[in-house]
């Protein structure tokens, strides 16, 4: 549609890194030299459904054949806060890269194919080396989340053996107080997304290292993360952030915003029920989520046969019915002796019958 038009296109950013990588790609960005009212404009009259996610930005998503593709117009920063920035349109590709904030997500592909790399992204790309665009600290006083961004992606592409790159992490320790610009939005976000890696230790005890994780998670410790990893992966249990943020200490449920269901499963690991009636009542996962984050805190294994009781439990059904007790108790008495049945029943691993329990 765009080169049809005479206009410019190419794919950048995260999709073009994760094709190279050989990574899933989730979201296609693309870049070009048409403005958003004209992108529009070509969209309808091609009868694309079009979305003006980001006008002031200059990003417009066009929906084709039910894939959204977020289409932004090249820009340049004319001014930054720390936490946005105040864009103009750009007339090139070399302007719009030098926005950007690594150079491993400033490489652009045509749909021929070919990649353009006009900030050296490819070399880094090829080692895993995620290294910010030019200067380092300014990239990061554009916007301070970038500090997250870089632990993030090394988390989740860096090249661990080699080590994260020390000039980014260096800029990243001396601006780690910028992280208090940021809303608790944004640093959720990132921080989630940081903890769903396959292997987010290394990246998280770098960024303790440079004071960030006091900075957004008073209280909190790198420590454990590490021997959990293990335990998950021993296990063969698959990431869990939220698992991973309850390892962490300090107070999270205050210190980011989650939603209520996340909110409730962290509540529901450290409750201070057993797993077995943990798993009964909120699930195998929980029960499961309890036992990884009990075996990482004692720097043990996770013992499958206590996996297996849990599943076992949480597929357990209380045999015993109001309907029961009737009409020999009522109103408070009868909860109160449901509840004390269904507490019996469990402390004896699920085995008290019908008739144990009414006896």
């Amino acid at each position: 549609m765009l080169m049809d038009a005479g206009y410019q296109a190419w794919f950048v950013g995260g999709c073009v890194r994760n094709a190279l990588l050989d990574e899933p790609v989730a979201d296609y960005d693309l870049s070009t030299n048409a403005h958003p009212d004209v992108v529009t404009g070509l969209a309808e009259a091609s009868e694309l459904k079009v979305i003006p996610t980001g006008i002031a930005h200059g990003t417009v998503t066009v929906i084709a054949e039910n894939v959204p593709f977020e289409i932004t117009t090249f820009r340049r920063d004319v001014a930054t806060d720390g936490r946005r920035a105040t864009v103009a349109f750009a007339d090139t590709m070399a302007e719009d890269a030098l926005r950007r904030d690594f150079t491993m997500n400033a490489l652009y592909a045509g749909s021929d194919g070919r990649v353009i790399d006009p900030v050296g992204g490819l070399a880094d790309l090829h080692a895993r080396r995620f290294r910010f665009i030019e200067d380092a600290d300014q990239r990061i006083k554009e916007d301070y989340l970038r500090i997250l961004r870089f632990f993030r992606f090394y988390a989740w592409y860096g090249d661990v053996d080699a080590g994260i790159e020390p000039d980014g992490l260096a800029a990243c320790a001396s601006n780690i107080e910028g992280l208090q610009q940021l809303s608790v939005e944004r640093v959720t976000s990132e921080l989630l997304k940081l903890l769903a890696a396959p292997d987010p230790a290394p990246a998280l005890s770098a960024f303790a290292a440079t004071g960030g994780l006091a900075q957004i998670l008073p209280g909190a410790t790198a420590a454990i993360l590490p021997v959990l990893v293990h335990v998950e992966k021993s296990a063969g249990l698959r990431p869990e952030p939220l698992r991973r943020l309850a390892v962490l200490g300090g107070n999270p449920k205050d210190a980011f915003r989650l939603s209520k269901p996340q909110v409730t499963v962290l509540d529901q690991i450290g409750s201070d029920m057993s797993h077995a009636e943990a798993a009964y009542r909120f699930g195998a996962d929980i029960g499961t989520h309890r036992l990884a984050v009990e075996a990482a805190a004692l720097g043990q294994e996770l013992d499958l046969a206590e996996v297996a009781k849990i599943k076992d439990a949480a597929n357990q059904t209380f045999p015993l019915t109001a309907a029961d007790l009737m009409p020999a108790l009522e109103g408070a008495a009868l909860g109160k002796a449901l509840k004390s049945a269904e507490q019996r029943w469990i402390a004896s691993g699920f085995t008290l019958t019908k008739a144990d329990l009414i006896g």
